[in-house]
């Protein structure tokens, strides 16, 4: 009935929306999900402690530097991106500016102009001891 226990699941909780015919002057700050169809011609910033996604669609477009820290793109980018999560480059994402990841996933057809720079995650991994190797 009206009261299902059973929901689909859903990857990506979408809090707040700029739709496309919108154009945003200014910096962009936020928690949680954040799904871009228009303009943002600022900073796109998500607050700390949170684990938060932006999601820009192939018609959104984006003037600004990005720091999010896990972003899935399909739109344009002109500034440089900064996710110490995961960034999934989509088929129509065009980045014009470096991107700085620690996971990257990149469809065929997605184009980064400037450097792709991996950042290792904040937890400190330890190196395999060299002498306790059985022959």
């Amino acid at each position: 009935m009206w009261g299902s226990k059973k929901k689909p699941s859903r990857t990506a909780q979408i809090d707040s929306l700029i739709g496309q015919n919108t154009e945003i002057r200014g910096d962009v700050i936020f928690s949680g999900g954040l799904h871009v169809d228009g303009s943002v011609k600022g900073s796109v910033i998500a607050e700390e402690g949170e684990e938060s996604l932006l999601t820009l669609s192939e018609r959104g477009t984006i003037e600004g530097e990005v720091k999010v820290p896990n972003v899935v793109v399909n739109g344009t980018v002109i500034g440089d991106v900064h996710a110490p999560g995961h960034v999934e480059l989509a088929a129509q994402a065009r980045v014009h500016g470096n991107v700085y990841y620690s996971l990257i996933e990149m469809a065929m057809g997605a184009e980064v102009n400037g450097n792709l720079l991996h950042k290792s995650s904040n937890h400190s991994r330890t190196a395999p001891d060299s002498g306790t190797e059985d022959s």
